[in-house]
């Protein structure tokens, strides 16, 4: 009788450290999961601000390139002259910013 009641304490034993194994098996899969949608938001994030930092100066190019490619070379030129000023203004500014914030 004693040996019995060791096995079937033994194999209560067994099935609760299976379950617990299996359950932080589980979790671990979990946790995989959230980082990669973690790395998926990061990504998402990083090409938002490209589009925002970037986007203007890209539009402006494709515009610009587009004209130039078609009939409208004075006005392609025109533009892009006052696009070229646009970005020394902005980099003034920008500069002017950076001094004020490092003094």
């Amino acid at each position: 009788m004693m040996k019995r009641q060791q096995t079937t304490i033994l194999a209560g034993l067994g099935r609760r450290l299976a379950a617990v194994g299996r359950r932080g098996w589980r979790e671990e899969a979990g946790a995989v999961q959230m980082e990669y949608v973690i790395l998926a938001v990061l990504i998402a994030a990083a090409g938002v601000v490209a589009v925002v930092v970037f986007g203007r100066a890209v539009v402006s190019g494709l515009l610009t390139a587009g004209k130039g490619a078609s009939l409208e070379h004075t006005q392609a030129h025109d533009e892009l002259e006052m696009r070229r000023a646009d970005r020394a203004s902005d980099m003034d500014k920008a500069r002017q910013y950076h001094d004020s914030m490092h003094e």
